[in-house]
């Protein structure tokens, strides 16, 4: 075959079965979970949450540590998971941040520019202030990576300390305002496709096994 022929049955044309879309869910992180199946210590994870899925598992896009709550996202399709992560693809990550203290014109620009980490160099693609009360700041961040404890460790290294740690968007999505600590929304077929696409896969054309990488 070329590739041009079509199968036909009692004179019908049979049409290739559309790809299934993986699942993809958002869960409002608390804080004091681990984004892990299982922890020696017992505490609770995530995991503990989340709705049965047959044929597959769920994989999180990313970690939050176990004192930063807000947007997590898991996806029965590890390939998703994998390119969401990578700088490659340029999914911005979203944080709300409250600091003891203030943050400098000096030292927001300093983020901006780029500090360096023991494991690297981290920038701010943006850093607004929020506003606050007494001695906390509360600031929004964006940034392109998300190694562990990253914007911690950056505002670390200018001897400020973060007090809460929140994610409020992963690429195009966007932690739902009336989503409660502790509870998830599976994203509709329409958001999957949009999330697909800025991953790089073909939106009409979605992964043909969405469940090979979480077996």
């Amino acid at each position: 075959m070329t590739g041009g022929e079509s199968i036909h049955i009692d004179g019908r044309p049979l049409r290739p079965l559309a790809a299934a879309l993986p699942r993809v869910l958002i869960y409002h992180k608390p804080e004091g979970e681990i984004v892990s199946r299982e922890d020696p210590g017992g505490r609770p994870t995530v995991f503990d949450r989340l709705p049965a899925v047959t044929g597959a598992k769920w994989v999180a896009v990313g970690r939050l540590d176990f004192n930063t709550g807000g947007l997590l996202l898991l996806t029965t399709e590890g390939e998703l998971a994998n390119r969401m992560m990578h700088p490659r693809y340029g999914l911005t990550r979203e944080y709300a941040v409250r600091i003891r203290g203030r943050v400098s014109p000096a030292d927001a620009d300093r983020l901006a520019r780029g500090i360096r980490l023991e494991d690297g160099e981290v920038r701010f693609r943006e850093i607004e202030e929020q506003g606050g009360e007494g001695a906390n700041r509360w600031y929004r961040v964006v940034l392109h990576e998300g190694r562990n404890r990253v914007v911690r460790r950056a505002f670390e290294s200018l001897g400020l300390t973060v007090s809460r740690l929140m994610r409020t968007r992963f690429g195009p999505v966007r932690l739902p305002p009336r989503l409660t600590r502790g509870h998830y929304v599976e994203l509709s077929a329409g958001e999957v496709r949009q999330l697909l696409a800025a991953a790089g896969f073909d939106p009409g054309r979605p992964p043909r096994h969405p469940d090979r990488h979480a077996r």
